[in-house]
């Protein structure tokens, strides 16, 4: 290979590297930093640019996509002196391209250390069950301190996410030892809760059974009551009915006659009945014949309607 050939593919490499870093074209959501003889020059967006061939070049590529950066985990020491193992995921994005390019060497770097220290001084400030009940508030805290150290670096945090809180396996097992005890005292109220309710229902039931078998038994009472007393109403009123009729048949012609013969009747009756029973009797010696009986009662009968009122309809 001669000289002139060699010339002539170092010329043409050099034209190509010239060709190549004179067209630029940016991505979408990045940007490029401009140096022109190692001092800034200007910020490239979105689209196709020139530059000038070894005067300006590409120093900084920055991207303004919201990016995610994974906090490692650490060690934090809690009020109650326990040590828990932490980490989590910070939320930033760069909005001022030439500050993140110029304010500081490494902003990602610089933001997870930020974000370490926070949260180890928050933490520190908690007990253990707290740390567990107030993420949001350790979430916005680091956020706010973040946000705040990289100001001045072009950079926006949105948010922080606490991944995961570890304390160690001794304190992992006092942690569900309690669980298990609230778990269980849960329960035993509710199953007292529910033997009390249980019991207040069934009271509640007997309470109702006696109130509907008193009044079942009350309106039993009356009824028997008022059938007593309509049976009683109704004797007395048939029994005054027969009353009336045997006085008015005494009273009416001949019914004296009928009174005697009725009464001689039985007499002679039970009589007969005294003699099979008994082989010797009493006679008194006014009724020792059916004549005087039936005179001693029929004069009793007379006295009786001369005393006593005569009875109506």
């Amino acid at each position: 290979m001669t000289a002139g050939t060699i010339i002539l593919i170092v010329f043409i490499l050099f034209l190509l590297v010239a060709f190549l870093s004179t067209f630029k074209v940016v991505p979408q959501r990045s940007v490029y930093i401009v140096e022109r003889l190692g001092k800034y020059s200007r910020t490239l967006e979105a689209g196709f640019h020139i530059l000038i061939p070894f005067i300006d070049k590409i120093a900084y590529r920055q991207n303004q996509k919201e990016q995610a950066i994974d906090v490692a985990s650490q060690t934090c020491i809690t009020k109650d002196n326990i040590a828990v193992e932490v980490d989590g995921i910070l939320y930033l994005q760069v909005v001022d391209p030439q500050k993140a390019s110029y304010g500081i060497d490494n902003y990602k770097f610089a933001v997870v250390q930020i974000s370490q220290t926070t949260m180890r001084s928050i933490i520190g400030k908690m007990e253990l069950d707290k740390t567990f009940e107030e993420r949001e508030t350790v979430n916005a805290s680091i956020v706010e301190a973040v946000d705040k150290a990289s100001g001045p670096w072009g950079i926006k945090v949105s948010r922080y996410e606490v991944k995961n809180i570890s304390p160690p396996q001794s304190i992992k097992d006092a942690m569900e030892k309690q669980m298990r005890a609230e778990r269980e005292k849960r329960a035993l109220i509710a199953e007292s809760e529910g033997d009390k309710q249980a019991k207040i229902n069934r009271a509640e039931g007997d309470k109702q059974e006696a109130i509907a078998r008193s009044e079942g038994e009350k309106q039993r009472r009356m009824n028997e009551a008022a059938g007593t007393a309509s049976e009683i109403e109704l004797v007395a009123v048939a029994t005054a009915k027969g009353i009336r009729e045997i006085a008015q048949s005494i009273n009416a012609e001949g019914g004296m006659n009928a009174v005697n013969l009725r009464i001689a009747e039985q007499y002679l009756t039970e009589f007969g009945k005294l003699a099979k029973v008994n082989n010797s009797m009493i006679v008194p010696a006014d009724l020792s014949d059916i004549a005087g009986v039936i005179s001693s009662i029929t004069s009793v009968i007379g006295k009786s309607k001369l005393e006593t009122p005569r009875i109506g309809k």
